[in-house]
């Protein structure tokens, strides 16, 4: 088996910008692009800091109950692409008037419909932490 060509400079910009998208709908609370951006399947996953959410109808229910807008800054992401439809973006976080640093975990897959998140998890250090 061959290894996929890593970061393909187009690719790798198609999902940084896919990324930028979806930070952007998080913290203004934009939630037709949120669910826009998660892949429509019961196979999709989104572990939460306090939820588990198994298939896009728990994900999709999810945002609409969330409340928001938030602001938050981001400490260090990394996003790789793996060929030409594949990727992972994961980075730390810190949300206004919070000490904890947050970690967030997303693999994209391209659609037909453009890239979709897959699978994510996002989660909590303890304050001090990380």
């Amino acid at each position: 088996m061959s290894q996929p060509e890593l970061n393909i400079p187009e690719v790798l910009a198609e999902l940084t910008d896919a990324f930028d998208r979806y930070e952007k709908a998080l913290t203004t609370n934009d939630v037709a692009v949120l669910d826009e951006l998660f892949w429509n399947s019961p196979l999709t996953i989104r572990y939460g800091a306090g939820e588990n959410l198994h298939g896009y109808a728990e994900i999709a229910a999810f945002r609409a109950g969330r409340a928001g807008p938030f602001g938050r800054r981001l400490l260090r992401t990394v996003i790789t692409t793996y060929g030409r439809d594949f990727g992972t973006a994961n980075t730390t976080f810190q949300r206004e008037g919070s000490q904890s640093t947050g970690r967030q975990s997303q693999t994209w897959m391209r659609t037909p419909e453009g890239w979709r998140v897959v699978a994510a998890h996002v989660s909590l250090l303890p304050p001090g932490a990380g």
